[in-house]
């Protein structure tokens, strides 16, 4: 009783949260691993995520007399070997480096992505990571992987944020909350169709299917990015219709859909592949307005990827300390005449609601890209701080390392902070009842990022050094003409052997002054749509008229509100937390013990 309220607030409910974490809104500590967050700890957030104000009093008083829901069974989740395991039960018709592959989950170039999805799956069994890595799906009463979780609170979306930046923080990219994003942005628009043509019909073929992939534990590709052709044309007025994925024919069985979608993440080494459109949709493109899933290994899919990582290229320095082991393959993936029964399609035709989806899943990934990118620049972090002490220098007392120090964490921390705001801000969309990033928010974040990118790795390369780029490759290490003299020379700070020195010389080279590292910036730049589309999403949805009319009001001008007038036309005062989030004393959020593995460690 009385948690999340405040004097003179109406009862509140407190619903089971994240994982069955409902220990910290009790008084108990919450377990789970450090990993992300200021100073490298995940934290849980507590109250919001648990928290929802009732109606009027009788209600309350209804709710308050139920008996307690049961306790959420929990999704059969599998493990990364099982995951690998999984891969080998589909047949999909794989390309790379001009050869067909034969198994996707023991190919050598593809090893590196499948390594990152695997650690997703591994992540989510750690019970100390439970309270971030998994989530209830209160509608269905079941615990499942937040990668495939459609948010319930603004709760889930910071858990969601710190899940991802711990995630990432390992792998890169982790890849998987793709999925996350897509099923979020599909189910709002699902409720938006049905909610225009009073059915119910699209709504439950969604949640058919988002059972299906919870109960499953799948890994979903996101193919929404067409070839797109020339961009100066519709997809109906392409010289050549496979440009765009569209509907070929449709019958009582289902669609058939043809087309082509570039920059499908992941694609040879998921389940299935979620195909939605790339952009807003005019009647004269009714045929490209579809929404559907398909397996991976579906009849008339060919799938060209490029390799994840840098897994067997012949390197001047070696093998790649990092992106050997994780990386993350991007596909073309061609579409000839691939059948679709109905209950796995989501719309066909629909092309008025199509701007739900493109704006939805776009907000939603922006903001997972915060969380990724902060686990990125996490690394950068360590590994420049590693070099200065490899350098034999303290940043905290040369003011020419601490300075590019500090700019990378303001940076780093910058745009993760807008993440956090996002979530905070969040608002519960009117149709669907999930809950929506701020838009402002998200995309301010994700612009930051995606400009400041190349101010990261400079910063990086600014404290390391330019022996990242110039060290002799690791075969002289072991070259019995120059090893023993190289590492004599080569070594600065007495306490820090030379192969220690130049291995993170090596890791911060792999990422950020390699292919891998030149991938890391263009992902970031274009990956969740150009930095012209975070710029137009920001005037679109920032309340400029609010300020407007603050600065007529100051000068006593007098002036009324006008709808028609174009720079008034977005307007928000403000807003106050109404339903008091947290008890007096109790955190919002709150630090996570370290994970077994640090004590291990240590």
């Amino acid at each position: 009783p009385g948690v999340g309220q405040r004097l003179g607030a109406q009862p509140a409910r407190v619903d089971r949260g994240v994982g069955g974490g409902i220990a910290a809104l009790a008084g108990r500590t919450a377990r789970g691993c450090g990993s992300g967050g200021h100073g490298g700890s995940v934290r849980l957030i507590s109250a919001l995520n648990s928290v929802q104000m009732l109606a009027p009093s009788d209600e309350a008083e209804a709710v308050m007399n139920t008996p307690p829901a049961a306790v959420p069974a929990r999704a059969a989740l599998m493990s990364g070997d099982a995951y690998r395991e999984s891969l080998r039960r589909y047949e999909p018709r794989v390309h790379v480096d001009g050869r067909a592959v034969a198994s996707v989950a023991d190919e050598p170039a593809f090893r590196p992505g499948v390594n990152a999805l695997a650690y997703t799956y591994d992540y989510a069994l750690r019970p100390e990571l439970a309270p971030v890595a998994l989530a209830t799906q209160a509608s269905r009463n079941r615990v499942v992987s937040r990668m495939l979780h459609v948010n319930e609170s603004a709760g889930d979306l910071l858990n969601k944020l710190e899940a991802v930046r711990g995630l990432c923080q390992e792998t890169g990219c982790a890849q998987r909350y793709l999925a996350h994003d897509a099923l979020n942005g599909i189910w709002q628009a699902a409720a938006r169709i049905d909610d225009a043509r009073g059915s119910t019909e699209h709504r439950a073929r969604f949640q058919a299917y988002l059972a299906h992939v919870q109960d499953e534990d799948l890994s979903l590709g996101i193919a929404m990015t067409d070839a797109k052709g020339d961009r100066s044309k519709k997809p109906h007025q392409q010289a050549n219709p496979d440009a765009y994925v569209r509907v070929v024919e449709r019958n009582a069985r289902g669609i058939v859909i043809s087309g082509t979608k570039a920059i499908v993440t992941g694609a040879p080494y998921v389940h299935e592949l979620l195909v939605m459109p790339s952009r807003n949709l005019g009647p004269e493109d009714e045929a490209f307005a579809v929404c559907c899933a398909v397996r991976v290994d579906a009849p008339g899919i060919t799938i060209v990827a490029r390799p994840a990582g840098r897994p067997g290229e012949a390197l001047e320095h070696g093998d790649a300390p990092f992106s050997r082991k994780y990386g993350q393959s991007t596909a073309v993936v061609l579409f000839d005449r691939v059948f679709v029964p109905w209950e796995q399609v989501f719309y066909a035709g629909e092309w008025e609601h199509s701007h739900v989806l493109t704006y939805s899943y776009a907000t939603h990934h922006r903001h997972s890209c915060i969380g990724a990118r902060a686990g990125f620049g996490d690394l950068l972090i360590g590994a420049g701080a590693l070099m200065c002490e490899a350098n034999g220098l303290d940043p905290g007392r040369k003011s020419s390392l601490r300075d590019p120090m500090v700019e990378l964490i303001k940076i780093t921390e910058g745009f993760f902070a807008c993440g956090v705001a996002a979530s905070v801000y969040a608002t519960q969309d009117a149709y669907s009842g999930s809950y929506m990033p701020d838009p402002v928010f998200s995309n301010i974040g994700k612009l930051l990022l995606a400009t400041q990118i190349y101010d990261m790795h400079r910063l990086a390369h600014e404290v390391s050094g330019g022996l990242i780029v110039a060290l002799p490759g690791p075969d002289e290490d072991h070259n019995p003409e120059t090893a023993a003299r190289l590492s004599e020379v080569l070594q600065a700070s007495p306490g820090i052997p030379y192969d220690k020195r130049i291995q993170t010389a090596r890791f911060i080279e792999d990422l950020t002054a390699s292919y891998q590292g030149g991938w890391y910036s263009v992902i970031s730049l274009h990956g969740g749509g150009s930095p012209a589309a975070m710029k137009q999403e920001i005037w679109r949805n920032y309340p400029v008229g609010s300020k407007v009319e603050l600065v007529e009001r100051l000068l006593e001008r007098g002036v009324l509100h006008d709808d028609k007038r174009a720079i008034t036309k977005n307007r928000q005062p403000g807003k106050c937390c109404d339903t008091g989030c947290t008890t007096p004393g109790q955190q919002v959020m709150v630090a996570l013990p370290p994970s077994r593995k640090a004590d291990a460690a240590s």
